[in-house]
């Protein structure tokens, strides 16, 4: 691992404080009496997609598919000292992924996760309770992310090429499972051994060939002393994805280091409160350094995905790469081909979940066909179970041929759903 690696993997760990699954928080009761139950009459007729939530690795998801030999080198799960945790051998490889809603549905505030795994709703890591928490939502399906560190580049590089490549595999073997056993509901996007460029290549394909439609790469992989996306290290990947369709998805921000940003003094309610903050804005980073990269250009049917971002932002966002664009980018060597507006329109899709005044006011400027939606369930920002309300709320004001485009259609059309 490389210096900056271990930086962030420093940062990352204190940001993720242990306090965000220690036991505590706030039980908020949940009255479903107020809430819709299915799709509200409204919507009939949408199979909303949901498009950022997270399936946590099941306990087993490794143990059970790894050949003999690698049986006991691989993740497994343990509780110590009250928290289920990730294991390799004797190494503790990190917390499982955050659920804050509780076996009975009522949802923990102040805390990232319940500290054990059996604690939180089943419908965190098993299927059919998860498409039973659908159905209740009123979503047909959903794009599913990792829900904790085990499957990062930045862990599996220090566990050597043989074991870090297997594990993806295995990851990438359970997401296809996943999504025949849901009846093609839930859809978990592939991880990539992005430090071995011949098994990257592989590892793509092979997750092509098996229906999974799409991958979560970093932001700055150069952090991880992986080149940048604009070294031809990354050529045959990037014409691959350019070629079939296949959309990079960047999950928030994950280069940023939020607690620089946040008083010392806060305590761990009042940073979180802060730092969350901060990886939402940081994806403007992310599409800032696409747009000045040339690469957009070089493959003209790239389709990259802002998860779990936000869309209230973007109209400012893009306006000051504009400005940027006539001030500093005046050197016709420096300037790319295309103004921010013209590769966010081509290029880009983001997601929102919480707000009411960026769907409600801003759509149309940032483009029906460029929003998502989500729910970011079971997190602690999810909308659970306040899902349909919520979308009556933010797009009641439209038309179906909108609603129908922003809660299904542009999210079939990236990901290639069939349905």
């Amino acid at each position: 691992m490389s210096e900056n690696a271990a930086d962030i993997e420093r940062a990352a760990k204190n940001y993720w404080s242990e306090t965000g699954y220690s036991p505590g928080g706030v039980i908020r009761a949940v009255d479903y009496a107020r809430y819709s139950r299915g799709v509200h009459p409204q919507l009939q007729g949408i199979k909303i997609v949901d498009c950022d939530t997270h399936f946590t690795e099941p306990p087993d998801i490794f143990t059970s598919r790894a050949p003999a030999r690698l049986k006991s080198k691989v993740p497994y799960q343990k509780v110590v000292n009250g928290v289920t945790r990730w294991f390799v051998g004797d190494m503790n490889f990190g917390i499982v992924g955050g659920n804050v809603i509780r076996k009975d549905r009522n949802k923990l505030l102040g805390r990232l996760s319940f500290p054990t795994l059996e604690e939180g709703t089943p419908a965190a890591w098993q299927v059919k309770p998860r498409l039973q928490a659908m159905d209740e939502m009123g979503i047909y399906a959903q794009i599913c992310y990792q829900n904790s560190g085990v499957t990062q580049a930045g862990s599996l590089m220090r566990l050597g090429d043989e074991v870090g490549v297997t594990v993806l595999k295995l990851y990438n073997d359970a997401a296809a499972e996943r999504q025949q056993e849901s009846g093609q509901r839930l859809f978990t996007l592939g991880h990539l051994p992005l430090w071995n460029r011949k098994e990257l290549e592989a590892e793509a394909r092979r997750c092509l060939d098996m229906g999974l439609r799409g991958f979560v790469v970093p932001d700055m992989p150069e952090s991880l002393g992986i080149p940048s996306f604009d070294d031809p290290y990354w050529t045959p990947f990037l014409e691959m994805c350019n070629a079939t369709g296949a959309p990079l998805n960047f999950h928030l921000n994950a280069a940023i280091n939020p607690n620089a940003l946040v008083w010392k003094s806060h305590s761990f309610e009042r940073a979180l409160a802060v730092a969350s903050n901060m990886f939402y804005i940081g994806n403007l980073a992310t599409m800032g350094n696409w747009m000045v990269s040339g690469l957009l250009d070089k493959h003209p049917d790239l389709k990259i995905g802002l998860i779990e971002s936000g869309l209230g932002w973007l109209p400012f966002g893009i306006e000051a790469l504009e400005h940027q664009f006539d001030e500093v980018l005046a050197d016709r060597a420096q300037a790319p081909e295309r103004r921010p507006w013209d590769y966010f329109r081509d290029h880009f899709w983001v997601t929102y979940w919480f707000e009411s005044v960026g769907p409600r006011q801003l759509l149309e400027t940032v483009g029906v066909k460029n929003v998502l939606f989500e729910t970011d369930f079971p997190h602690p920002t999810s909308l659970y179970p306040n899902v349909q309300e919520h979308i009556l709320e933010t797009l009641g004001g439209y038309g179906d041929e909108v609603r129908k485009r922003v809660l299904e259609r542009n999210a079939v059309e990236l990901y290639k759903l069939p349905f």
